[in-house]
């Protein structure tokens, strides 16, 4: 059986434990962007007493167009993760998208992230388990919750304990996608913690014809749905600018919003807490 909670470096997600934040911009622009987002995000955590892990991908690789930008590349955004890791002290994670990726990344990645259009691929799934770090899987968006049974088998059978799944909203027909919020306590009775993917939950695949298009305006109001229903944690992606981001812009929260949503998401979690 997989562990819950999991041990992420020095946090714990899952049962019993406080809400965690996975954040940080979606893709690595610069090492300077990600520094300073990184350091805006651990004052943040900080004031909120908000266990974080921060996020950032060093490499797009379903972006919808060859042309779209994708990253830095293995090696360049792994060593910028590094130095954010030295930098802050925040545990750091990062997308991988092949299984040669797993074992450079777990060398300076906390957890390992599994992205949803690829939580199928048995040897991705091993590599990472066999890295001995924990894994965070998310649900792919043709997935039925229950159907992620199988993802934990694969992780537990390659010797991974902590497992973290997450929900991203599933396909309604083309371009847009749904959540049904059952799939957060449905995918809990797996034994896992579930994190909630409020940002990619509002990408409308395809929506801008040569990228994706979003809706921010809906990213607190899912997110409350989701702490409400009990969530373990969720998962935001922000930028200082994300009508300028490289990446995924038009569903990412900007930065300077950030704490007051968190606020209120927390005073959510307060009172389901208070009546548990």
């Amino acid at each position: 059986m997989p562990n819950n909670p999991v041990a992420i470096g020095p946090l714990r997600c899952g049962r019993g434990e406080p809400l965690l934040l996975i954040a940080g911009p979606c893709v690595i622009e610069s090492d300077m962007l990600v520094l300073s987002v990184a350091q805006r995000l651990q004052q943040i955590a900080h004031e909120l007493a908000l266990p974080l892990v921060f996020k950032a991908s060093f490499d797009k690789a379903n972006r919808t167009s060859v042309e779209s930008f994708r990253g830095p590349g293995l090696q360049r955004g792994l060593a910028i993760l590094a130095e954010v890791k030295r930098r802050t002290g925040l545990p750091v994670t990062t997308d991988i998208h092949l299984p040669e990726q797993a074992q450079p990344a777990a060398e300076v990645c906390d957890l390992l992230q599994v992205p949803a259009f690829l939580c199928r691929q048995t040897d991705l799934l091993l590599a990472a388990a066999a890295t001995g770090r924990p894994v965070h899987v998310k649900k792919g968006q043709f997935l039925a919750p229950w159907d992620m049974q199988h993802v934990i088998g694969k992780l537990v059978a390659g010797g991974c304990r902590d497992v973290l799944v997450a929900e991203r909203g599933t396909f309604f027909g083309y371009g847009r996608l749904v959540n049904d919020m059952r799939a957060i306590p449905q995918m809990q009775a797996l034994g896992v913690p579930v994190i909630f993917d409020a940002t990619h939950s509002v990408q409308e695949p395809g929506g801008l014809g040569r990228a994706s298009s979003g809706n921010r305006q809906m990213v607190e109001p899912l997110a409350r749905a989701a702490v409400a229903i009990g969530a373990d944690g969720l998962f935001l992606e922000t930028h200082p600018d994300p009508d300028k981001a490289a990446s995924d812009g038009p569903n990412m929260v900007p930065l300077e919003q950030l704490p007051a949503m968190l606020r209120r998401l927390l005073a959510i979690r307060r009172a389901v807490e208070s009546v548990v």
